[in-house]
């Protein structure tokens, strides 16, 4: 893989995982029940919107896509892939990875799961952001296994 892609990637997942730990923030909110900024002497009680759950899932997959996309970034250059394979796994992880970190905010704010196409609403954009992200693992994770499977077959 090309340093230019693997430092996209890279770029991006610091970027994701950076969100995914401010949307640490609700969640840390919808624990407490209030805003409370410690040390700062400010807390004053707030109704997040959303649950616990949603959240909390919020929170992980920007962190967890974040990992992904730096972990795949930087091991690239282990990969025996053609340019296009390459620029097919950077693309699958970006959809994935924002596709993931978009839906997974916007569920807990819209306060619905996404877990099917419910007509023109929040619930079926959560979802068809989930399935995109779903294509854009699958796709990405075979050719990362195809290219690391290539790899070792050079010996």
């Amino acid at each position: 893989m090309k340093s230019r892609l693997q430092s996209l990637l890279i770029a991006h997942g610091a970027l994701i995982f950076l969100v995914g730990m401010i949307v640490g923030f609700p969640f840390a909110f919808e624990i407490l029940g209030r805003i409370d900024l410690w040390p700062i002497p400010i807390a004053f009680d707030v109704q997040i919107p959303g649950d616990y759950r949603g959240w909390r899932m919020a929170h992980l997959e920007g962190i967890l896509n974040g990992l992904l996309l730096m972990g795949i970034g930087v091991l690239g250059s282990h990969l025996r892939l053609t340019d296009r394979a390459a620029d097919w796994i950077v693309r699958g992880l970006l959809v994935c990875g924002w596709g993931n970190m978009s839906a997974s905010v916007i569920a807990p704010l819209a306060q619905v799961r996404g877990l099917a196409l419910t007509g023109f609403d929040w619930n079926s954009l959560v979802f068809l952001l989930f399935m995109a992200a779903v294509a854009g693992i699958f796709v990405s994770m075979g050719l990362v296994f195809r290219g690391a499977w290539a790899r070792t077959r050079e010996w």
